[in-house]
């Protein structure tokens, strides 16, 4: 690929099983416009030495990455548990490295589906650019919900320095989404320094769960991002696929008419409404966490938040989730939460 950029995804054992995430994953480049071709740009991270033997056997490229303190990266890593945290922070250390070689690259998620060609649709001044939870329609605001489930880095000695820079604060901000540190140093003196151009992607042509436009003739990549549980991811991107495929069925007069199915298997509808209130918020808790007992989002309640804009940017959610998890819930909170 031009410039010595390459796609780049990492990938565990529980993603790699038959039938899961990885094999809609490839799948989706195979049926997508133009995208085939891509497969042979594209590197799979095995994070485990399961998820390594699987890449062997469907693909051509596959990287090894190992860990200093040996810590296991196989099995289903739920969101802002420990080990997903270990995860993506690890994730960011390696791809701070591959700019530090020299190599631009498009980083993915593996419950990414491919449907076009990103490259032409990328921002050609941007240095670091970043799919979204929420959009705001300017791809310079800063108050933009970065997702950092898909992003085009170009190497420099700026972006390496911004790589090594965002992973020494994770130091500063224990317990937090590599995303959640990012929005908290995106605006920070040093990085202004680097002179890093940051630019924010569309949700309509690099789509999520979170926020997507309805039509699929611009689409680029669509993320299963809000969405618990990886049964639920799979049956979503499967979905995907039956809408991409029947899209390009269509005659092309009458494309226009094809919407997305999704969300389905990860709708909020699954749990109990589509408003999310108090007890949904704690029906979350108890997926990631196990247990109900722990303090919920009594900021959210006391601040009168929209839940349904605060689910559709679930880090920040979370990130508040994490810090009020010992504070009860008061019964005013959630009759606030219900408003």
């Amino acid at each position: 690929m031009a410039n010595g950029t390459v796609i780049l995804t990492t990938l565990n054992s529980a993603w790699a099983e038959p039938g899961s995430v990885v094999d809609v994953f490839l799948e989706s480049f195979r049926i997508g416009d133009e995208t085939r071709w891509l497969l042979d740009h594209l590197v799979m991270v095995s994070l485990d030495l399961t998820a390594h033997r699987r890449c062997l056997q469907i693909h051509r490229h596959c990287f090894a990455l190992t860990t200093d303190d040996g810590f296991d990266f196989s099995g289903e890593k739920n969101f802002m548990t420990d080990g997903y945290l270990k995860m993506m922070w690890r994730r960011i250390d390696f791809l701070g490295h591959v700019l530090a070689k020299g190599y631009s690259f498009i980083f993915t998620d593996t419950d990414i589906v491919w449907f076009r060609n990103p490259l032409p649709h990328l921002h050609h001044d941007g240095d670091f650019q970043i799919a979204c939870d929420h959009f705001t329609g300017d791809p310079d605001d800063l108050s933009n919900s970065p997702n950092g489930g898909f992003a085009y880095v170009r190497s420099t000695s700026a972006t390496a320095a911004f790589y090594r820079y965002w992973y020494a604060a994770r130091e500063r901000h224990p317990g937090l989404h590599d995303q959640d540190v990012l929005n908290l140093i995106k605006r920070d003196a040093y990085v202004a320094r680097l002179g890093v151009r940051i630019r924010f992607l569309s949700t309509d042509l690099f789509a999520g769960l979170c926020e997507h436009g309805r039509n699929l003739s611009t689409v680029c990549t669509m993320h299963a991002n809000c969405c618990v549980g990886l049964r639920r991811k799979v049956d979503d991107l499967g979905l995907m696929l039956q809408d991409w495929r029947r899209f390009m069925a269509t005659p092309g007069s009458d494309r226009h008419s094809v919407t997305w199915s999704v969300p389905r298997n990860c709708s909020m509808k699954k749990l109990g409404r589509l408003e999310p209130t108090l007890a949904v918020v704690c029906t979350i808790d108890e997926m990631l966490t196990g247990t109900n007992e722990h303090a919920v989002l009594s900021k959210l309640g006391s601040d009168s938040t929209n839940l349904v804009k605060t689910w559709s940017r679930m880090t920040e959610m979370l990130r508040v989730w994490c810090n009020n998890r010992k504070v009860s819930p008061t019964a005013a909170d959630a009759d606030a939460m219900d408003d």
